[in-house]
């Protein structure tokens, strides 16, 4: 039947018509789909790429923190070791002049070395009271304290028998006001 055979036709066509318009929908997200994807990641990878050109000028700026840390360490060590100079300057010369005082009749120094608080004396003496005196007298002082005695012997000096010693003992910070007397 020939009305028949028409319907079935139409069908056909609009069958072929849907099936198109459908090809061309899915084919249309699929296009908007991938452009969406796309233009999110290009947008991602800007701010990647913003990032990473953050991140270098945050490194470098963390190596000129780095390289100004150091030098303000070394400029703070150079301070510290010119401030211990400067309170350090005038002991030696109290040393020598409180030694000169300390030291009894009788008892003459060969060599004095000191490194840092510490001082190691050796020298004759006419005999051992004399330097249990001179122990004695270190004891007593302000600026020196802890003598020690490492060694005595019996030794032929210029044909005189007289004791050669060797002693250390430790020197006491000078607080301002000692410092200025």
């Amino acid at each position: 039947m020939p009305h028949r055979e028409e319907a079935r036709k139409a069908r056909r066509e609009q069958f072929a018509v849907m099936a198109g318009l459908i090809s061309l929908l899915g084919l249309v997200v699929v296009f908007a789909g991938y452009s969406l994807i796309g233009a999110q990641l290009e947008h991602q990878n800007g701010k990647n790429d913003f990032l990473k050109s953050e991140i270098t000028i945050l490194d470098k700026q963390l190596d000129q923190i780095k390289r100004l840390r150091e030098q303000t360490q070394a400029l703070l060590a150079r301070k510290r070791v010119i401030e211990d100079l400067q309170r350090d300057r005038g002991e030696t010369v109290h040393l020598l002049s409180e030694l000169v005082r300390q030291v009894p009749e009788g008892v003459y120094l060969k060599s004095l070395r000191q490194d840092g608080m510490g001082v190691n004396i050796t020298g004759y003496a006419q005999s051992n009271a004399r330097v249990s005196a001179l122990m004695r007298n270190i004891d007593a002082s302000e600026w020196m304290e802890r003598p020690r005695l490492i060694e005595t012997k019996a030794v032929v000096l210029n044909g005189r028998r007289v004791n050669e010693f060797g002693m250390d003992f430790v020197l006491s910070r000078a607080t301002p006001e000692e410092g200025g007397q």
